[in-house]
């Protein structure tokens, strides 16, 4: 990769309350740099499980990209402390925007010399660096977010100048516990745990129902498949049909949240007290398990007969329908 990089290291005040020396007495950009041409994207780096919180255990790191698609060289400037040339944002499935954190409010409002590179891209070019947003959002709360970048060519204090990036859907567990993780295992370090072993169809029930009764969503979902799940509803499965993909994985998004908060398909998350396998049926693809579960209340217990349906792909069991009867009360 070629880029040119100007040697110089130039340095100025970050005092937000005055104006760039780079505009004129109007506030417009001198020789203003053509941006249309920037092309900013983000993805995942080492993607891994992440949790909240753990800033520095568990980060969420993310590959930055700027590329030139135009015909003309892109320049523009980089600083070496990155938190001003970047910003990071994530919004619940509500549209509610997570807060930044502590330490880049008080960085960006306090008087500093910030240090910055301009950098030429020439056509075809990109530029790449990595970031952690757990530096820049506080990501206190487990969840499914939608995770997106802006960069500022020309630093933070040009704020009216903002690339935005793709979009990222962000989910966050729950942290293990110490208890569930010894039903369960979970490496904080590596998502091979995750891999779906190529176990009969009564295990891939019985480790679904005792991973939501630790509340261990990763291992939960692990045996479920999601989207099939989801268009076993028959409105569901039109609008889904008729969706784009980008709208589609928003759906099939929002739809795990929906059922991680216990909003949506309750008997598939609800948590028994406890269960019995009473039949399994398969063939070389499909098959049916159906299970005992008790559900403890205050003064009586309820009892109900799961049937979850199972599929076979790769050599791998998954759950992609579920029916329920009532037996009563005990």
């Amino acid at each position: 990769m070629k880029r040119s990089i100007i040697a110089s290291i130039v340095a100025f005040l970050c005092i937000f309350s005055n104006s760039l020396s780079a505009q004129n007495s109007e506030g417009a950009p001198q020789k203003a740099q053509d941006y249309s041409a920037a092309d900013v994207s983000v993805r995942f780096y080492d993607r891994t499980i992440y949790y909240p919180k753990n800033v520095d255990g568990n980060p969420i790191n993310v590959h930055i990209t700027i590329k030139n698609s135009g015909p003309e060289t892109l320049r523009f400037k980089l600083a070496d402390d990155r938190m001003f040339s970047v910003d990071f944002s994530a919004f619940t499935v509500r549209n509610t925007q997570l807060e930044q954190t502590d330490e880049i409010i008080e960085r960006r409002t306090k008087n500093c010399t910030v240090y910055f590179r301009e950098i030429a891209l020439e056509p075809g070019e990109e530029y790449s660096f990595v970031e952690n947003a757990k530096k820049y959002l506080k990501f206190d709360e487990p969840g499914v977010y939608y995770l997106e970048l802006g960069f500022y060519p020309e630093l933070y204090k040009s704020k009216y100048l903002e690339l935005k990036s793709n979009r990222l859907m962000l989910e966050l567990r729950p942290a293990p516990s110490a208890a569930s993780s010894a039903m369960i295992p979970v490496k904080e370090e590596t998502a091979e745990i995750l891999r779906p072993e190529h176990i009969s169809p009564d295990k891939v029930v019985e480790q679904t129902i005792v991973a939501r009764q630790k509340s261990l969503w990763d291992q939960f979902f692990l045996y479920i498949d999601l989207e099939a799940m989801f268009r076993s509803d028959s409105q569901r499965n039109r609008r889904f049909k008729a969706a784009s993909a980008e709208d589609g994985e928003r759906m099939l998004a929002d739809y795990k949240a929906a059922l991680m908060s216990d909003r949506i398909d309750t008997d598939i998350v609800a948590i028994p007290e406890r269960f019995e396998i009473r039949r399994t049926n398969y063939s070389q693809t499909e098959g049916t398990v159906t299970v005992y579960e008790w559900f403890k209340y205050p003064n009586f217990s309820e009892k109900k007969e799961y049937t979850y349906h199972v599929r076979q792909r790769d050599g791998i069991w998954r759950i992609y329908r579920y029916d329920v009867n009532n037996l009563g009360t005990e």
